[in-house]
């Protein structure tokens, strides 16, 4: 469970901050090489999930949304400092929730 929850957890990060980069580059015309930094971690983003000892696609990926939202608005937060209200967090722990049960659920 653990290392479960450490791949979501990498997986997000990768997510993010490789879309983050690309964002600067684009958005904010930022130097090319963060367009490209942010590229090559979208990739390991791609392969991160992988590692997950499930063998099912879709579980992996719905359960994996869950965290997504709760490290996005973390990031948010903290990069952006746009501080998430009580409606975020309500939804995001409704997320979690989901997630937990897509996941950890005996079959």
């Amino acid at each position: 469970m653990i290392k479960s929850l450490l791949l979501f957890v990498l997986a997000g990060l990768a997510e993010i901050g490789g879309g983050y980069l690309i964002w600067l580059w684009i958005r904010e015309k930022k130097h090319i090489f963060l367009g490209i930094a942010g590229g090559i971690i979208l990739v390991l983003y791609g392969v991160i999930p992988t590692l997950q000892e499930y063998p099912n696609f879709g579980r992996v990926y719905a359960a994996y949304g869950g965290i997504f939202i709760i490290l996005s608005l973390l990031w948010g937060w903290g990069v952006d400092k746009k501080k998430p209200d009580f409606y975020d967090w309500l939804g995001s722990f409704i997320a979690l929730v989901g997630a937990a049960i897509i996941i950890w659920t005996p079959r």
